[in-house]
């Protein structure tokens, strides 16, 4: 019951934020033609997105009762997502190839013959079904991760870049000693001691992969410190918060929104990565790879499970790759005066 009214919230926060982003999108002439031009050079890859983005969504909100559509009988106290409810409904015994009428192994006959549009897996769960799961949990692991991580990197990033000295010393001693681990072993290893919980995964992610951003938010505070605008302010007599608030961070955006999004395809990777080391979050496509890879061996091939979900993988990092490409192109000023 907490669980499903905590997932609910957070979408309704999502929705919220991004309503108050096109609304301040709208309202500033920069931002409008920074989009419309994104639009006109990457309009495939942002429909794919908002596909994947909306799928995710429609798994997310969940509420108890109700019947599924699929036809299977659940607990009257179970949440269910509408994802749940449309597809839920197709368990089978075994194995059964896409649109097959008959088991994959032993010819029985099948609940719903030809309605596994991708087959089912060894349990007889639905490959689509699965699939469709598997975004909410690709962009949880990269969206909140980003979420935790860029906040932090712009933290000690501008303290580090703006006021220098002994804070910088700290910070940079910092990024030294993250960036001389092993980046795999350390990700393990936090994982291993805050659990293997879907939080644990993204602050494990957020912990490990914070660094480079820090490196490139300080360079780019060292810059715009020593910029006209930012000694006038000084001169005039405003406040280290103001300057930073007002002048520093609106200057970054364009890179926190690059970083944004070209993170977000990193973190889904690492996930498929932990998943295939036995320790990712449950339901992603990282662990149906993993589940998978033993049926390649099989005679005949289960082809269907690892086709499934490393499309589903390889089409949301390829659209997601191709948005922050754009995006880069359109908000660095350097791209855009060479253009010109």
């Amino acid at each position: 019951m907490e669980s499903h009214l905590i997932s609910n919230g957070i979408v309704l926060v999502m929705l919220f934020g991004t309503a108050a982003t096109i609304w301040a999108v709208r309202r500033s002439r920069l931002w409008s033609s920074a989009f419309v031009s994104l639009w006109h050079r990457r309009r495939l890859a942002l429909l794919v997105t908002a596909v994947y983005v909306g799928v995710a969504l429609l798994d997310s909100v969940a509420w108890v009762g109700g019947d599924s559509l699929g036809g299977d009988t659940v607990s009257l106290h179970e949440a269910r997502s509408v994802i749940d409810r449309v597809f839920g409904g197709s368990q089978e015994k075994s194995y059964s190839a896409p649109l097959a009428t008959t088991e994959f192994y032993g010819g029985r006959g099948l609940r719903y013959p030809g309605g596994h549009w991708l087959g089912t897996d060894m349990i007889g769960r639905d490959v689509f079904y699965l699939t469709l799961k598997g975004a909410r949990v690709a962009l949880l692991i990269g969206g909140l991760t980003s979420l935790i991580a860029i906040p932090l990197a712009l933290l000690f990033g501008i303290s580090a870049g703006y006021f220098g000295g002994r804070i910088d010393d700290v910070v940079f001693f910092l990024m030294t000693t993250l960036a001389s681990m092993p980046g795999l072993l350390l990700l393990i290893a936090l994982i291993m001691v805050m659990g293997k919980s879907t939080l644990a995964v993204c602050v494990a992610l957020a912990v490990t992969g914070w660094v480079g951003f820090c490196r490139v938010s300080r360079g780019e505070t060292l810059k715009l410190r020593e910029l006209e605008f930012v000694s006038a302010a000084r001169a005039l007599g405003v406040s280290e918060f103001q300057i930073l608030t007002r002048h520093i961070l609106p200057n970054l955006m364009h890179l926190v929104i690059i970083t944004f999004v070209l993170m977000f395809s990193g973190l889904v990777l690492s996930e498929a990565i932990l998943s295939w080391l036995g320790i990712g979050v449950d339901g992603s496509w990282g662990q149906m790879i993993d589940q998978a890879r033993n049926e390649l061996s099989r005679d005949p091939i289960v082809w269907w499970n690892i086709a499934a979900s490393g499309a589903a993988l390889f089409g949301l990092i390829l659209a997601v790759n191709f948005v922050g490409d754009a995006l880069r192109d359109v908000l660095d000023p350097r791209t855009v005066k060479d253009e010109k």
